[in-house]
This record gives structure tokens, sequence and C-alpha cells, in this order.
């Protein structure tokens, strides 16, 4: 007779790797999609087009079969969502459970003038949907000829880049060699988001996006260092530092950088420290990852995930992944200064500065009724 725990985990239904692909209009991302998922690794992917209004034209790429389900000239099956995500979603699981439907990986193309970010909360926060999909990542094209002027005119394509784990960067062959354009383009991206590597989009292989998250199918087991790459905002700030930058434009708002500590955190702190954070300055969190130590139980570190006010349920791993035992949190902030988190960061770490809260100032009510006085 089996384990116990082994016939739990046998009778828990499949969790499918989910990827979001995003890009402002024009940056290829159905023609690349068609030519990624040739790939015999992506055979069973279900795709999910995201039009934008009532008349798309992702469909001309296309073969219809029946309604909104379309085979992807790639042969991969493909479906138009026109309502609800989640809806969609659900329908699509209950198809797959009921044997009506095949697929081992969804993959999401957003509508080139859309915030990703509430797809993500979708994943991340709805119930059923974040026991039944992981997200991989999220991959955002950009046009190599016109993306430095949608970055200038566009926060939706600002954003796209920022939540980025892969940036793919598309029509470089209709740039001269040596245009000095691509250069500035991909150290303006790299100021942006600094943890995404930048991939050319000839030179895209379907390894290169997929399975690039927290857990390593080849290892079965979490790759966090791949997942936070906290290496390259540190290394990229001790680059940037000599480096002017205009002010007035849009990316001087965007910053990027990582928190880093050896002792591991007492549990309610890390609750006050991200309480505090997704409620004042969620709308401001383009993106949050880490891995913490805690102090009950040092050996088993927990991983977050957050997009702006939602944060996907915090995970406990069996043992640390490396020999690096330290905590590592990576932002991606929208119009909030890296030393309004590092001061909050500092209050519940016991390592206040002058003028500044303690732990205790902001757990304890000072209104709250104690023992003692009249009250002994």
């Amino acid at each position: 007779m089996p384990p116990k725990n082994q016939t739990v985990a046998a009778n828990l239904p499949p969790v499918f790797p989910l990827t979001v692909f995003t890009g402002f209009l024009g940056a290829g991302k159905t023609t690349l999609l068609n030519r990624l998922l040739r790939a015999p690794g992506l055979a069973n992917c279900l795709v999910l087009i995201n039009e934008f209004g009532e008349i798309g034209l992702d469909h001309l790429l296309v073969e219809t079969v029946r309604g909104d389900a379309v085979v992807m000239t790639s042969g991969c099956l493909c479906c138009t969502i026109r309502g609800d995500l989640i809806a969609t979603l659900e329908e699509l699981l209950r198809a797959r459970d009921n044997g009506r439907l095949a697929f081992d990986r969804v993959v999401i193309e957003t509508t080139g003038l859309a915030d990703p970010a509430p797809v993500l909360h979708t994943i991340m926060y709805h119930p059923y949907l974040m026991l039944r999909f992981r997200l991989d990542g999220v991959v955002t094209l950009v046009d190599a000829l016109h993306g430095a002027a949608c970055l200038d005119r566009h926060r939706e394509a600002l954003k796209q880049a920022a939540v980025a784990d892969r940036l793919v960067i598309t029509k470089i062959d209709l740039l001269d060699a040596g245009d000095p354009r691509l250069a500035a383009l991909r150290g303006r991206l790299a100021r942006l988001n600094p943890t995404a590597l930048q991939i050319d989009a000839a030179q895209a292989e379907a390894v290169q996006l997929f399975d690039v998250g927290l857990y390593d199918p080849d290892k079965k087991a979490p790759d966090v260092r791949r997942w936070l790459n906290a290496e390259a905002i540190e290394d990229h700030h001790h680059e940037d530092s000599a480096h002017a930058h205009d002010v007035n434009r849009h990316d001087a708002k965007i910053h990027a950088f990582a928190l880093r500590r050896d002792a591991p955190l007492p549990a309610a702190a890390l609750d006050i420290f991200l309480e505090l954070l997704r409620t004042t300055h969620g709308a401001h969190l383009l993106r949050v990852k880490g891995i913490v130590a805690l102090a009950d139980d040092p050996a088993r570190p927990l991983v977050i995930h957050g997009v702006q006010h939602v944060f996907h349920p915090p995970a406990r791993l069996a043992a640390w992944p490396d020999e690096d035992r330290s905590t590592r949190i990576v932002f991606i902030l929208d119009d909030l200064q890296p030393a309004i988190v590092q001061s909050l960061w500092q209050a519940v770490a016991d390592l206040p500065a002058v003028d500044t809260p303690d732990r205790a100032a902001l757990a304890e009510n000072p209104l709250q009724i104690r023992r003692g006085g009249l009250l002994a």
C-alpha cells in the first residue's frame, strides 16, 4: 500500500506551466509564436489570443477550426479570448480533465495595448486557477525599429518591458549594421529591467523562452538563482553609476533594485513588511520576487512573488536550492523611490535609521488597551 502522501499527490489534478507573451502593437508576437511552437517540446501547447476590440488581425495568421478554436500554422491549438479570461481558463481545464482537449502548457498572447498585470493577477490570485497553473514567465517583444518611440509615448510599453523575464528584440534585420539605435535600445531596456535576459528574435529558441520560471523541469527542483537573477541588478548598478539619464523621460520613474539580508527574519516581520508594502504602495509594485530565510525554520526558505497589490500565496521549499542562504528580494517599481521600500525593510528587520520607526512601532497599536496601572 503506497504511503498516504503519495496517494494524495496522485489524486491531485495536474498543474500546467503558463507563459504570458506581450509586447506593443506590431512587435511580432504571433509571428514569433508560430515559429517557436513548431518545436517538438511544445507540441501540446495551448495558445490563447487576447485580441483588442471586436475585429482582430491575429486570426489572419491562423486557420479556423470551429467557433473560437483555431489551429495555428505551427499546428498548435489556439483559442481567441473574447470574454472573461477566468471563464475561458476554467472551461479549458474542464475540457482537459474530461478528455475533450489535450494540452500540457498554456501561452496567453495579450493585446499590444494591454498592461500585462491583470493577466498575472488572474493566475496568481484566483483560488482555483493558482492551483492548476504556475506562472512560468513573461516574455515581452520589443520592436528594434519603433521600440524606443513606443517606450517614449506609451506607459503600457514601459510596463510590458519592466515586468518581463525575457526581452525579445524583433526586426533587428531591418536596421543597418552598426545602427546606434540598437545599442541605445539594449541599454535602455537593461536600465528598465536588468534581470531580464535580452534575446534577438531571429536567434530565439523555445528553450530560451519557456521553462524559465522558479521550477526547473530538467533538474525537477527550484532554480532560484536563475529566477531571481539578483546579481544582474547588482552588476548593473555598478556599471550604470557613471551614466546620466534624462529625468524627464518615463523611464526615470521605473526602478529595479534588490534587497539582501544574511540573518533569518521573523515570520511576523515579513508579514508586516509585505502587508504594508501591498496596502500602501501596491499600485507601484510592477513585480516583486524573492526567497526569504525565516527564523522559525531557516533551513526551509520561503518564496514570494507579487505583481502590484496581488501576491501569490508564499511557497515553502523543502531546502535551499544552492549554497547561498541569504534572503534576496528583487523589486521593479513604478514611480516609487527604492529608499521608501528600503526604509520599511530596515524597520521590520530591526535595522532602523535615525528618525525612522522600528518593528514595534509598525506592529503595535498605540491605542490598544494593555494590562497594568488601573487595569492591573
